[in-house]
């Protein structure tokens, strides 16, 4: 994303009449500035191929260093510990509270809660 230098509104791509595929410049709708250097000019589109799909990170019941982690008290369902691992996941989208993850410290159950 590109600003202008004379008024800071953000530059809109103008590309290729024939090539719709390759931007030949970038324009501010505020001032007319335009910035027409095309070697400096990157088309990073997203497509479909190139999206990779997300991976959710649980940590494994073998992690080593598992404790390092910060602790709570939650009360596991399977022993009735009432300590557990806790760490947090953004699993859904961005606006939506981050899944907390919880693990037995003593049977290494584990359960979430969402939030």
């Amino acid at each position: 994303m590109l600003f202008c230098p004379n008024c800071g509104t953000r530059l809109a791509l103008v590309r290729d009449k024939q090539d719709l595929n390759s931007i030949t410049q970038y324009s501010c709708p505020k001032c007319g500035y335009v910035k027409s250097d095309s070697s400096s000019i990157n088309d990073n589109t997203i497509t479909k191929s190139n999206i990779s799909k997300e991976v959710i990170i649980v940590f494994d019941e073998k992690e080593p260093d598992l404790r390092t982690m910060s602790t709570s008290r939650a009360e596991c369902q399977k022993c009735h510990n009432d300590l557990a691992y806790i760490w947090q996941v953004q699993t859904r989208s961005g606006d939506e509270g981050a899944t907390q993850f919880f693990r037995c410290t003593k049977c290494s159950h584990t359960w979430r809660l969402y939030t």
